[in-house]
C-alpha cells in the first residue's frame, strides 16, 4: 500500500498532514482507463480541470469498494459477548451507501437491523460495520439485504434477524425511468421474525419516533 498526499505543500501550509492509503499499482492501472474512458467520452484528459480526475476516480473506487477487503463475520466476533438477554435488538437508521452493479451509479438510504439474543450480544457499532462492509462493494439492494441478515444468523446464531433497507437509486433517478422520488425497499428474516407478531412489533419499531 501506498501513503501519499495529493498536495502536499497546500496541506502543510493549511497545519495539516493529508495521508491517502491506497494500493498504487491499482491506482494506476484504474486511471489509465479512465483516461481513456474521458478521451471517448469528447473530453480533452489533457486540460488542466481533468488532468488528476483518472487517479482521483481510481482513488475513491477504492474507496467505494474496500468492502471486498473486508471480512464481516470476524467484525461481528471482535464484539460477541455472553448476555442473558432474550429480547429484540433493534439498529435503526443506519445509512447505506452502495454502488449498483448494473451501472455502476450509487444507490443509497437506511438499513434498520434486529436480532433477538440466543446467549450472546453484539456490540452496538459492530452493526453498521457489517452494514457498511457489504455495502461498500458493488451491489444489487436485494443481495445486500440478504448478506446482512446471513452474516447477522450465521455468527450469532441468534433466535432471529430482521433486515430492512430502503434505498433510493440513481439508476433510476438520472437514467432510464427517470422517476426521481422512487424508494425501494427491501426486507429480510429468519427464526422470530419469520412469526407475524414479532416482524410487526420490529417494523412497528423502526416506524416510530421515539425520541
Amino acid at each position: 500500500m501506498a501513503i501519499e498526499s495529493d498536495n502536499s505543500e497546500i496541506d502543510k501550509l493549511e497545519g495539516y498532514l493529508k495521508i491517502d492509503d491506497y494500493n498504487q499499482d491499482k491506482v494506476e492501472r484504474i486511471a489509465s482507463h479512465y483516461k481513456a474512458i474521458l478521451a471517448d467520452l469528447g473530453e480533452d484528459p489533457t486540460r488542466e480541470g481533468l488532468l488528476q480526475t483518472p487517479v482521483r476516480v481510481a482513488k475513491a473506487l477504492q474507496f467505494l469498494t474496500h468492502g471486498y477487503y473486508t471480512k464481516p463475520s470476524e467484525i461481528l466476533k471482535s464484539a460477541m459477548f455472553k448476555e442473558d438477554y432474550s429480547q429484540m435488538v433493534v439498529v435503526k437508521d443506519i445509512e447505506v451507501f452502495s454502488m449498483c452493479e448494473h451501472h455502476m451509479l450509487p444507490f443509497f438510504g437506511k438499513a434498520h437491523v434486529a436480532y433477538i439474543p440466543n446467549g450472546y450480544i453484539v456490540g452496538l457499532s459492530k452493526i453498521p460495520r457489517i452494514v457498511d462492509s457489504f455495502a461498500r462493494r458493488l451491489q444489487v439492494q436485494e443481495r445486500l439485504t440478504n448478506e446482512i441478515r446471513d452474516c447477522i444468523q450465521d455468527t450469532l446464531n441468534p433466535a432471529g434477524v430482521a433486515v430492512v433497507i430502503e434505498c433510493k437509486h440513481l439508476c433510476m433517478s438520472m437514467r432510464g425511468i427517470q422517476k426521481q422520488n422512487s424508494v425501494t425497499t427491501t426486507s429480510a428474516f429468519t427464526g422470530e421474525f419469520v412469526n407475524e407478531t414479532t416482524r410487526s412489533e420490529f417494523l412497528r419499531l423502526i416506524t416510530a419516533n421515539l425520541s
